[in-house]
Formats: C-alpha cells, sequence, structure tokens
C-alpha cells in the first residue's frame, strides 16, 4: 500500500487521486493521508511576505522525512527549486494547460467597468500592472472555491486564476474569463509533480513509471532558471518552456512589483541542445542586467 501525501484543498485531493488512479492502472493500491500546509491555514499575508520557502509543501516535505507518507503530490510550481537533500521530484505527469486567466465578476455586465483585479501573485499582480497601469490589484488567497466567493462578494472587474485549477475542478463552465497568453506563466504551471524520498529505491521506481518526458524536460528548463537567478516560488518571475516541431522553445520574463521594470527573453533552439538551457539563459540574463533587477525585487519583497 503505497500511502500518498496530500494538502487538504480540492484540487490537491483531485492532483491526488489523479495519481492514485494512474497507480491503479499500473497494479499498485494506494491511499490519501491529508496533511494541512502553513499556506492553507495563513489565508492572510501575501504568500511573498510570510518569509518561508516552500509554505505549501513542507509539511508534506516533513511527513515525507518521517515516512509517514510515501510520496508527496505537488502542484509543481508550489516546489522550491532547492529541495530537502533527502527527497527529489521522481515524476512529473503530462503537463495540463499552462496558462492564467481573468474570471470575471458576474456581478458585472462588463466587467471592465471595475479597474480593481484579485490577485494573491506577485507575478501576476506585476504582469497585469505592466498590461494595465492605471489598474489597482488586490490580495486575494484561500483555495479556488474562496477565492471565487471573494470575488463574487467583491466589486473587483475580476480576479486572476491558473485555468488547469479550475478545468480540474469542473469550474470553467459555471463562469466567465478571458485567457491570458500574453502572462508568462509561472515556473511549473499545470504540472503536477510526485516527491518522494532518494533512499527508497522501490517507490522511486515505482512512480518513474509515471513521468512525462517531454514534460519533466520543460519543467527542469524552468525551475533551473529560477535556480539560477536566485527567485524563489513567490517571486515575479514567469517561465514557459515547450516543444513544437522537435524544437525547443523557451521564454522567461523578469518584473518589478508593480511591474514598471522588467527584463525578457525568448529563444527557439533544437531539442538535442536543450540540455542545461535553463542556466545558461539565466546568467545571460544576469549578465545584461537582469542581475539589478532581480536585487531590487528582492528588496521590495522584504
Amino acid at each position: 500500500m503505497i500511502l500518498i501525501g496530500t494538502r487538504k484543498s480540492a484540487l490537491a485531493q483531485w492532483q491526488a487521486n489523479q495519481v492514485r488512479d494512474l497507480l491503479d492502472k499500473i497494479g499498485y493500491a494506494s491511499r490519501l493521508i491529508v496533511i494541512e500546509s502553513f499556506g492553507d491555514k495563513n489565508l492572510v499575508e501575501p504568500i511573498y511576505s510570510m518569509g518561508i520557502r516552500g509554505v505549501f509543501t513542507k509539511s508534506l516535505d516533513t511527513a515525507l522525512l518521517n515516512k509517514k507518507i510515501d510520496i508527496a503530490i505537488h502542484s509543481l510550481k508550489d516546489v522550491p527549486t532547492i529541495l530537502p537533500k533527502e527527497i527529489e521530484i521522481s515524476a512529473y505527469l503530462k503537463r495540463d494547460n499552462p496558462y492564467d486567466i481573468v474570471v470575471h465578476n458576474p456581478n458585472f455586465i462588463d466587467w471592465n467597468v471595475s479597474d480593481i483585479i484579485g490577485t494573491g501573485s506577485l507575478r501576476r499582480r506585476a504582469q497585469w500592472m505592466r498590461k494595465f497601469p492605471k489598474h489597482k490589484t488586490e490580495n486575494l488567497r484561500g483555495n479556488i472555491q474562496t477565492r471565487l466567493k471573494k470575488l463574487k462578494k467583491s466589486k473587483w472587474g475580476g480576479a486572476i486564476f491558473a485555468k488547469v485549477g479550475l478545468e480540474r475542478l469542473n469550474l470553467l463552465s459555471e463562469n466567465s474569463y478571458s485567457v491570458l497568453e500574453w502572462m508568462i506563466p509561472a515556473p511549473g504551471q499545470g504540472i503536477i509533480g510526485i516527491a518522494s524520498m532518494k533512499k527508497n529505491k522501490k517507490i522511486a521506481s515505482i512512480i518513474k513509471e509515471l513521468n512525462c518526458e517531454e514534460t519533466m524536460l520543460c519543467a527542469e528548463i524552468e525551475r533551473s532558471f529560477l535556480r539560477t537567478i536566485q527567485a524563489g516560488c513567490s517571486a515575479p518571475v514567469g517561465a514557459y518552456a515547450y516543444i513544437k516541431n522537435k524544437k525547443i522553445n523557451f521564454k522567461t520574463g523578469i518584473f518589478s512589483t508593480e511591474g514598471k521594470e522588467a527584463f525578457f527573453h525568448e529563444v527557439e533552439i533544437p531539442l538535442d541542445k536543450a540540455k542545461g538551457l535553463g542556466e545558461k539563459l539565466a546568467f545571460k540574463v544576469l549578465k545584461k542586467g537582469g542581475s539589478k533587477l532581480m536585487e531590487k525585487i528582492k528588496s521590495q519583497m522584504r
């Protein structure tokens, strides 16, 4: 029996049940162990201001280390790029839609009547404010259902969500929304990551059967970029890699917290030259001035 650790939200448990179903298909029984994270308990403070690495993953890491669970299921965008040395991401499930959407406030016939947008993400806020500098943003925390309820009770024009979250919970059809393809996603957005203990070779080998090689390659490029520029999961940084016609397309954006300053880079290279792409592009960005912007971002986030 494989013990699957998951956060308590409906989305987290949906993701864990996906893994349970996949394990069942290859002949392994499993059950869910629900663990509350610090990020789930504190729904007031913006994530970036908590001063804790892995606010949504640390409790699951602890459960792995204490052998209370065999694997931990994560939204990869929430996973720090530097893991405890005993833990690894053993599998990356095939990526779903990576894009963000703005869900329109149902109280308005024309959602653009309000210039206020809800989001708890610095990355989303910075990109929105860069495109719409006269707008305002309000902090929005909680699980998807909680955030949708807050939106409906507010006077905001809309709120920004990851499209995949609403898709997985069958909430898209209940809401009017616009897809934000211009907004660079968070590294790992749309990917379910499965963590396990490195020394538990038996579990790791089972979990690797669920791995999507293309998704893993793209995820590692995105995460190595984030790690090399020394930004955390809550930093205003976008990074998105995808494969098309045997080529890797990779675009990144680093933003000041209000979006007034930004550093963009985009490359397309043959798939066989993708090794180390995330690090190489990060060093290039830092050398061309990105390091000064990163220092500014870190001071703004303190």
